[in-house]
């Protein structure tokens, strides 16, 4: 298999965990997304949205949205299953991902924010303003859902799920952009507890080919 990412981009970063919690061997690509790369050939022939990560499989069929990917792993690969088969921990655990990937992500992402900077002609610190204000609201929902489900030491017991896959790109990228994360004390002891297993350390963007220094 072939990944398309970034290493920066949380929904490569989320494909990457995913991977290596299953094991599974693959070709990492890179697509620097803040040179525009995504936008042009070669990769534009590969992605029609335009967007990082894409997966390329085996067969040579293509995959995109890094939440389908992973599901699609998870359905192909089901050792070490990342969404629950019980259907109300599975509906909790897509809930839990999609506080992230749903309302976090899609007005944070770089293209948002380079929207706001090049066309709104906001300012730099207005920006991260911007974007410190959401990730916390985000993230501050997140935490008030963790307390209302089972303890363990996940998202969702005691092993790593879908809900972690999304969960620890965001946190790095709310420390990156010193985004207020008191206050979120189960949150951030899973974050701890999830980077302490070798996937997610992998997985990071400081052990991809392409991090700059």
């Amino acid at each position: 298999m072939k990944l398309y990412n970034y290493f920066r981009s949380s929904a490569s970063f989320r494909v990457r965990i995913a991977l290596e919690l299953k094991g599974l061997a693959y070709e990492y690509v890179p697509v620097h997304i803040a040179r525009g790369d995504h936008l042009k050939e070669p990769y534009a022939a590969v992605s029609a949205e335009a967007l990082v990560p894409t997966l390329e499989l085996d067969t040579g069929e293509r995959l995109s949205q890094s939440m389908a990917i992973i599901e699609y792993v998870d359905e192909v690969h089901p050792a070490v299953p990342l969404v629950p088969r019980d259907a109300l921990a599975r509906a909790r655990v897509r809930a839990l991902s999609q506080v992230i990937s749903c309302d976090i992500h899609p007005i944070n992402n770089l293209r948002v924010l380079k929207y706001l900077v090049r066309q709104m002609k906001v300012d730099e610190e207005a920006k991260n303003t911007w974007y410190r204000h959401w990730v916390r609201e985000g993230l501050l929902a997140f935490e008030r859902q963790l307390a209302q489900g089972p303890a363990g030491r996940f998202c969702h017991g005691d092993t790593p799920t879908l809900a972690d896959c999304c969960l620890v790109p965001q946190i790095f990228n709310g420390q990156r952009f010193n985004v207020d994360l008191s206050g979120l004390d189960r949150t951030m002891t899973v974050f701890d507890a999830c980077m302490q297993l070798p996937a997610f350390q992998k997985a990071q963007p400081s052990a991809c080919p392409d991090a700059e220094a």
